[in-house]
């Protein structure tokens, strides 16, 4: 321990030096996904060209040694010009500068695959060597860098050249990277599914390695991905035909393409991209997605009297053996974190579902056999669900039996016993769970109500932890054990969603849950059984429509976009003091309800386990210093704070 804290402890890092400090940060890790996101990272900014009508033509060659790559495009060029404020060529401060770029503003580039502005600069911090060339204006300029830095000037390297395009030369650098070796297979893989999504680019991949070319296009776009994806998994679809939704007028929002088709497989398959970005995580699109599907089949059913009487049909049901392909460009994609694995845009949601909605329902009237052989697989879908919830009913037992054992007394139960189904939130307040209770779905969803701030299991011994009556509680509901005893088959609930008021207080709580998670039942964050619910904290009315705002940045950015529209509309504002607050309907719709909810995931990256221990320790810890001192560096970014 320092004797001493001045400011000659203080570390500064300044330009691409914190990509190398943490990578994990920006690249997600630095195994091999972390490896190949860096390749996607340039690949992204040729097909942004392309997507924008700036090129039609991509080349990526894998060189011989395996651990180097180069990608070309024939589009614009990056801009060589010496910057008007920075006064160094725009290409080397694109390339050293992290949030720089030209996607910030929609003349340039009306869609992108994101706006961070720390993509390609991420690549140069974390490569070996990196080479840019730039054909532009008659002329053709190069600049090399080593682990970020430029080790030579803007040159012109070739006094007259023909077209225009960008050229990006790397090798990752091993003091980075667990490995540097890329996998063709899987960059092919990638490709091709960037021409699918772009059915007028063409890709060339030359994999050196082993002397092989392979020229990528596809005209049939997400119509042909479908097919090849049933055809990989191979099943049999249920109805020959092929969905196809193309939605060139989402207003300044961009366009929309959407291709289902339901099988016999046992799960759903649900691939969605934005911008030409896999979003793995799904998102607000996804949801939008969930939400239109289950609404028109439902209606359908109902409409043409096809749902059997007494039985329930749930979301998951009419999608059970679906694959589906959302297709969406939209001018400002929001991401949950720079690897761009899940899209956070509210508007999305409604732009999918609402068109969506539209096309499939008369879709379905016109096809009335497909209509028909959809509605036949959810039913049968349902009927599955059913049975399985009764076979485990009937023969449950052992610690996981809840007739065997001890539940709290405010715990609302769920009806099922199928632990993968079931959801318990951690509600704070009995007002919030009273509201809980009526708007959950009561076979699939328990709620358990919190009591005052839960104690701080950070600063207390393991008998004070297990003699706490709101921690001893969620440990009963839980039913798997605590500590070195807990037992991950026991688990009653493979989702346990913590639901706070969406304030200062609601956070702090939330803050002291996960302490004690991770103090003493770490695997169920590692399984990824842990979620943080995310409700609303402002309603806006405008028009005839509703907006739910997650917090004061969210509420200005819906006012803004309202504002931008240029009418003259009558917003009504509503902020909510609590949970308590909002009625059952708007409870579920906004925070409940799988299909439109917004949900957390808590993770601990493998990356970050250090830090994670440390910022627990320190932040939760008996020693006071280090809390006041983050709360002294991070106290002007907080928009309240309670003392």
């Amino acid at each position: 321990m320092p004797k001493t804290y001045t400011g000659e402890d203080i570390d500064v890092l300044e330009g691409l030096e914190p990509v190398r400090k943490r990578p994990g940060m920006y690249i997600g890790g630095t195994g091999r996904p972390g490896l190949h996101h860096i390749l996607w990272e340039v690949v992204d900014n040729a097909v942004d060209e392309a997507t924008n009508g700036y090129a039609s033509e991509i080349e990526v060659v894998l060189h011989e040694d395996g651990t180097s790559v180069t990608v070309s495009d024939n589009g614009r060029g990056i801009p060589v010009d010496d910057h008007p404020e920075k006064g160094i060529p725009t290409v080397q401060l694109i390339l050293t500068t992290l949030h720089s770029g030209g996607k910030f503003d929609a003349s340039n580039y009306i869609t992108s695959g994101g706006l961070h502005g720390v993509g390609v600069s991420v690549v140069n911090a974390l490569s070996e060597e990196l080479v840019a060339t730039v054909k532009r204006d008659g002329q053709e300029y190069q600049q090399r860098f080593r682990r970020g830095t430029p080790v030579t000037d803007l040159e012109v390297t070739k006094e007259s050249t023909r077209g225009s395009g960008s050229t990006i030369s790397f090798r990752p650098d091993p003091e980075i990277f667990e490995s540097v070796e890329f996998d063709p297979s899987w960059i092919r893989e990638h490709l091709e599914v960037k021409t699918y999504l772009n059915r007028d680019l063409k890709i060339i991949f030359r994999d050196e390695t082993n002397g092989e070319r392979h020229e990528l296009h596809h005209e049939g776009g997400i119509k042909d991905y479908l097919v090849h994806l049933v055809e990989d998994l191979q099943v049999s679809a249920i109805h020959e035909d092929v969905f196809m939704l193309e939605d060139d007028e989402l207003a300044e929002e961009g366009r929309l393409e959407i291709a289902l088709q339901w099988t016999d497989a046992p799960k759903e398959q649900l691939h969605t991209f934005v911008n030409g970005i896999p979003t793995q995580d799904g998102g607000t699109h996804e949801q939008g997605l969930k939400s239109g599907i289950r609404s028109v089949v439902r209606s359908y059913m109902d409409t043409h009297d096809l749902v059997p009487h007494r039985l329930d049909i749930k979301g998951d049901d009419t999608r059970e053996g679906l694959v589906a392909i959302v297709n969406l460009f939209m001018v400002d994609p929001q991401f949950q974190g720079q690897t761009k694995d899940k899209l956070n845009n509210p508007s999305a949601r409604s732009l999918v579902s609402g068109s969506l909605r539209t096309e499939l329902e008369q879709y379905l009237n016109d096809h009335s056999s497909t209509g028909e052989a959809i509605a036949s697989r959810v039913v049968q879908a349902a009927k599955a669900r059913r049975a399985r919830r009764s076979a485990s009913s009937g023969g449950r037992s052992g610690s996981g039996s809840k007739s065997r054992l001890q539940l709290p007394g405010k715990l609302a139960d769920c009806s099922s016993s199928t632990a993968s189904e079931c959801e318990l939130f951690i509600v704070e307040g009995d007002s919030a769970g009273g509201s809980a209770k009526q708007a959950r779905d009561r076979d699939t969803q328990a709620v358990l109500p919190l009591r005052g701030k839960v104690l701080n299991a950070e600063q207390a011994t393991l008998d004070r932890v297990q003699s706490n009556k709101e921690l001893s509680n969620i440990v009963q509901a839980l039913g798997c054990g605590l500590g070195e005893d807990l037992t991950l088959s026991d688990l009653r609930y493979h989702k346990i969603i913590l639901l706070m008021d969406a304030d200062s207080d609601g956070h702090h709580i939330a803050t002291l849950l996960l302490t004690f998670f991770y103090r003493y039942m770490r695997p169920l964050i590692e399984g990824g059984f842990v979620y943080i619910a995310q409700p609303p904290l402002y309603r806006i009315e405008a028009g005839k429509k509703t907006h739910w705002a997650l917090d004061e940045s969210d509420k200005e950015r819906i006012l803004d976009s309202l504002r931008s529209d240029g009418r003259n509309l009558n917003v009504d504002i509503q902020r909510f003091k609590g949970l308590g607050e909002m009625m059952p309907d708007t409870l579920n719709e906004t925070t409940l309800a799988p299909d439109s909810r917004r949900l957390l995931e808590v993770d601990i990256p493998d990356t970050e386990r250090m830090v994670t221990e440390q910022t627990i320790t320190e932040l939760m810890g008996r020693d006071s210093s280090a809390r006041f001192e983050f709360i002294m560096q991070h106290a002007a970014e907080a928009d309240e704070l309670d003392v």
